[in-house]
């Protein structure tokens, strides 16, 4: 029991920087208090007491606005942040380190009995008043956008955004790690720019940054194949890049990048 509460708050600690003490988690956030409760309300759903388990979770409905039906099955180090306005439904399952923020509703398409609340994997986030509807599978370390509506599986690893929720397809890691590398060469900062957010700017700069690297290319051939006619035009210098220039354009990056 013990190990499970500090576990817990570890959790917190690794995905809440306002975080200040154990004491402070245990007191101050509702979300822990919410799946404290949960799980008291679950223990008592398996022993079939359905009567109290539901009271149990009224309860706890009460004291945080989080809604967890007695019957959903939760994992290890979940992670409920704000709080306010969750709800889960009796199939849902939960896996280990899941975040939901804000809002979102694990909730069914169906009045028939059986398995009708979707199944999050380890790993999984949330974003606020999103909504996950059907009784399918949202696979190991995805996300779903704020507000999104999503009524079909997402792939493990994968992004789903927007209503209806669409899958946005992974960039590869080798194409990332050559923006980020030409990203440092001119001196920008892509902070929070990726193809995993659903952001015509940070598709356009993506874009940019697979063109110059494939200048730069270019020209690095040009110039090997001037040297050996002999030719040193290539030995000139490339005017510098100041880090000046560009803290206007990184601050504006990091600002746009916290807003998701």
């Amino acid at each position: 029991m013990f190990e499970r509460l500090r576990e817990d708050i570890q959790s917190v600690f690794h995905r809440d920087p306002a975080a200040r003490n154990a004491f402070e988690v245990l007191t101050c956030y509702p979300g822990m208090h919410a799946i404290w409760l949960h799980r008291a309300a679950h223990a008592l759903w398996k022993r079939d007491w359905k009567w109290l388990a539901r009271l149990v979770s009224n309860f706890g409905r009460w004291m945080t606005g989080i809604e967890i039906h007695p019957g959903a099955k939760v994992g290890r180090r979940f992670f409920i942040d704000h709080g306010m306005g969750i709800v889960i439904g009796e199939t849902a399952e939960i896996g280990d380190d899941v975040t939901l923020y804000q809002g979102v509703t694990l909730g069914g398409t169906s009045w028939n009995k059986g398995k009708r609340h979707p199944t999050l994997e380890d790993g999984v986030v949330v974003g606020a008043g999103a909504k996950v509807l059907g009784p399918f599978t949202v696979g190991a370390g995805a996300k779903i956008g704020s507000n999104a509506v999503v009524t079909k599986a997402v792939p493990a690893g994968a992004t789903a955004v927007g209503i209806p929720g669409r899958i946005i397809v992974k960039t590869d890691a080798e194409v990332e790690a050559k923006r980020k590398a030409m990203a440092e060469k001119i001196g920008f900062d892509a902070y929070g720019v990726s193809e995993d957010m659903p952001d015509p700017v940070a598709r356009a700069i993506g874009q940019l940054l697979d063109h110059l690297q494939a200048v730069d290319g270019r020209l690095e051939d040009m110039c090997g194949a001037l040297k050996s006619l002999g030719s040193d035009y290539c030995a000139k210098e490339l005017p510098a890049l100041r880090e000046e220039d560009f803290a206007e354009i990184k601050d504006e990056a990091r600002s746009d990048a916290s807003t998701h």
